[in-house]
């Protein structure tokens, strides 16, 4: 007998199950995995919770790295900013007391790695700091060493990422984050400033400060913060924290509430003075002592905050998924091209 084109001469097999009704789509549902409520109920304690107390131990047994970098002009208070953060001596000037300070030719990137702990907590901090930037009176390509330094943190990471037999923890001396130091003008952003954060917040996340707040008034202080905004908006720079990576709205929240006083107004000590009976960190002057714990005198506490205590993990991640991911795909195709 003739067939019908895409027939079968074979017998055809009968199922047992329901034929499907038409209009209607018909679900796959594995066999292995029964549906149920999303927010299932335990009758009793299982002990899922004990993973994040796992979790700590590790972390505090193996302990982590954190990379920053500070950038900006000489005497803008870089040291005793990043001695002020971690209340310890760990900047550049603090460890080579006896070497005379003197301003280089040309940008120097040098790198100090602390093993600082508090409460069990072990963390190897790497500060890396950039004599000589901005400092000359043509500062053309200021920038290409401190772009080479970081894009050769990542490549050394790729390094030892696709080697065939490779580390367990693979060392990161990547930087997780630049602080960027903005001389305390109170008029718009130098051209400077803006072409370092537009080619820098590519590859690495910027934060940037206004550098000694304290000799501006909060008048001023608010205008300059309010140009500098304008600013970067005008040039289309972003600026840690990324709007583009905001992961849910409690996230979109916070860091909306950040961007509005981005960027800070700091001030940094690393000497400890009596006010009311209490030894605080701050700046003496004839009118009195600048605390740069006090939200009320400056914006140091943000910052801290910032890089420390709310967005210090958000920060390794975001350079790990985004900044670093970028740099693996673009060598990747490099090296695959004939």
């Amino acid at each position: 007998l003739p067939t019908r084109a895409g027939s079968s001469l074979e017998p055809e097999e009968h199922s047992m199950e329901p034929p499907a009704v038409p209009g209607e789509e018909q679900e796959e549902v594995p066999l292995t995995v029964a549906p149920g409520p999303a927010g299932c109920q335990l009758f009793g304690y299982v002990g899922i919770e004990a993973v994040l107390d796992q979790m700590k131990i590790k972390t505090m047994k193996t302990g982590f790295e954190f990379n920053i970098m500070v950038v900006g002009q000489s005497g803008l208070g870089k040291s005793t900013m990043v001695n002020t953060l971690f209340k310890s001596k760990v900047s550049r000037k603090s460890s080579q007391p006896s070497q005379e300070e003197r301003v280089p030719k040309t940008v120097q990137l040098q790198s100090i790695t602390h093993v600082i702990e508090e409460k069990g907590v072990k963390m190897k901090l790497t500060v890396t700091d950039t004599p000589g930037f901005g400092d000359q009176i043509n500062n053309e390509n200021c920038w290409d060493p401190i772009i080479k330094y970081i894009n050769e943190q990542y490549e050394r990471y790729l390094r030892e990422e696709i080697l065939i037999t490779r580390k367990r923890k693979i060392p990161d001396t990547r930087v997780h984050g630049c602080v960027y130091f903005v001389p305390p003008t109170g008029h718009w952003l130098r051209p400077l400033d803006l072409e370092f954060m537009r080619r820098l917040s590519k590859i690495v996340n910027v934060v940037p400060v206004i550098a000694k707040a304290d000799t501006l008034t909060l008048e001023e202080r608010a205008e300059f913060k309010q140009r500098i905004q304008e600013d970067l908006k005008t040039h289309a720079i972003s600026v840690y924290p990324q709007e583009d990576f905001d992961q849910d709205p409690e996230d979109r929240a916070l860091n909306n509430r950040i961007r509005e006083k981005i960027p800070f107004a700091v001030v940094g000590a690393d000497q400890e003075h009596q006010v009311n009976g209490k030894r605080v960190l701050g700046r003496k002057t004839k009118w009195g002592i600048i605390e740069v714990e006090n939200p009320a005198h400056c914006e140091f506490p943000l910052l801290r905050d910032l890089l420390i205590r709310s967005h210090l993990q958000d920060l390794k991640d975001i350079t790990h998924n985004v900044h670093y991911e970028s740099y693996r795909v673009r060598r990747l195709n490099e090296s695959n091209r004939p």
